[in-house]
């Protein structure tokens, strides 16, 4: 009853992290951060669906589940089908558990940090809220609404028009909800270990967009580039910047800097027009992932369906 075709959700995911990270670097940042969560989400959904399913011949065994369905035979029969069937069942059972426990520990903490910052937002008065803080830092603080923090080290390190472009960064983060699209790949990734790889990406593609937003607000692209990087200097020069930055805040000084720099100044893979190729093989890779995952499920479910209703005319 178990064909082959029912694993490959188990196994596609294994496929996007060389395309991800292309994704990210050959691709708009605002088309990359989305195709990427949608990735994420497609492809745990798929795989999730794979577990369920393959429990359910090797769960037709037990008479419980079989009057459930009213079957008269197990989906699958004969004794190396009925082992093999039963084996696969105690295996999907026990995965899907572990993931289901780990979805659930992963929400809990982050709806936890949500709230957690969601009351320093709220008690926070204005959108811009300076620290007394001699260590520099900045970060988005997601909330209704959100917040953008810097600390008094960090606007010492800055020039005035500097100071202008990391607010700026920083309220793109806010404005798009950026930490939603970390938290569903987040959580993606709690159902399958593969899909892991596709945080980095995704990090660089969202702190591309916010750059794209902060040159865009300036009016220009190497005062960006310029206040990006000494924004990211004058942390990693602090130990102790960081330290209290809540988990679920974005920072203008995350991720790959001097990629993220190189672009804004047009050195970046993603502003040359002559590579098209790598861009479209990108995109078609993780669409032809989705697609054979998809498709995969379907037909899971459309056999397995055709299964029960044999059982059951059986039974009649």
């Amino acid at each position: 009853m178990i064909h082959t075709a029912w694993l490959l959700p188990l196994f596609v995911p294994f496929l996007v992290a060389p395309a991800g990270g292309r994704l990210a670097s050959n691709l708009p940042p605002r088309q990359a951060m989305w195709l990427l969560t949608a990735t994420a989400a497609g492809l745990a959904a798929a795989s999730t669906c794979a577990l369920a399913l393959l429990i359910v011949p090797g769960a037709t065994h037990l008479h419980a589940v079989a009057a459930l369905g009213h079957l008269l035979t197990p989906l699958s029969s004969g004794s190396p089908d009925t082992v093999i069937a039963i084996a696969v069942a105690v295996a999907a059972g026990a995965l899907l558990a572990w993931c289901a426990a780990r979805l659930v520990c992963g929400a809990r903490r982050r709806w936890t940090q949500l709230r957690h910052a969601g009351k320093l937002a709220a008690e926070a008065d204005g959108e811009l809220v300076v620290l007394p803080d001699e260590h520099p830092d900045a970060y988005a603080l997601p909330g209704s609404p959100g917040r953008v923090v810097v600390t008094t080290g960090m606007l010492r390190a800055l020039s005035a028009p500097e100071r202008e472009v990391l607010i700026a960064h920083e309220r793109a983060h806010l404005r798009e909800r950026h930490h939603l699209f970390t938290a569903v790949v987040d959580l993606a990734g709690l159902c399958h270990p593969a899909l892991r790889t596709l945080r980095e990406p995704l990090a660089y593609a969202l702190e591309r967009s916010a750059d794209e937003a902060a040159a865009n607000a300036v009016g220009s692209r190497r005062l960006t580039a310029r206040a990006i990087g000494r924004a990211a200097l004058a942390t990693r020069a602090s130990s102790a910047a960081g330290r209290t930055r809540p988990g679920v805040a974005l920072s203008a000084t995350a991720g790959p800097v001097p990629r993220r720099v190189a672009a804004l100044l047009g050195h970046g893979t993603e502003t040359r027009t002559t590579r098209p190729l790598a861009r479209r093989a990108a995109v078609l890779a993780l669409v032809a992932c989705l697609a054979f995952s998809a498709g995969a499920s379907l037909q899971a479910a459309d056999d397995l369906h055709d299964g029960i209703e044999v059982a059951q005319g059986e039974a009649r």
